[in-house]
């Protein structure tokens, strides 16, 4: 089973993903998350795969996403502002993203992981 992660290679919440992934049989595709930002049509198509609001896909603990004070400024954005504003700096998206196409997840706990990912032979 293949699945594309988005992730950022120093964090360390990204390397556990991604090493509990490759121990459950997946084939991961990595992709750099503040070089490759997925495009506001992609981010559209995750959000929609994930079943997530789309705020639960801001990196609310981010330097940047403090910087720009987005607590405040995001309530009033409409959704294609933010979709293009998380597409335009890597950074401000929560890490890592997951996908297989059909379903995704943002972030990585071990329990939601195995809900969401369990083990590759089962997909």
């Amino acid at each position: 089973m293949n699945v594309t992660v988005y992730q950022y290679a120093k964090c360390g919440t990204c390397r556990k993903a991604v090493q509990w992934l490759k121990g459950q049989g997946y084939d991961v595709a990595l992709i750099p998350i503040v070089e490759e930002p997925p495009s506001s049509e992609e981010l559209r198509a995750l959000v929609a795969q994930s079943g997530l609001e789309l705020k639960k896909f801001f990196n609310t603990s981010g330097e940047v996403y403090k910087a720009m004070q987005l607590k405040d400024k995001l309530p009033t954005m409409s959704e294609q502002e933010q979709l293009n504003l998380l597409a335009s700096n890597g950074k401000l998206i929560k890490r890592p993203i997951v996908t297989d196409g059909y379903r995704a997840t943002v972030g990585f706990k071990e329990e939601m992981f195995a809900e969401a990912w369990g083990t590759a032979s089962k997909h």
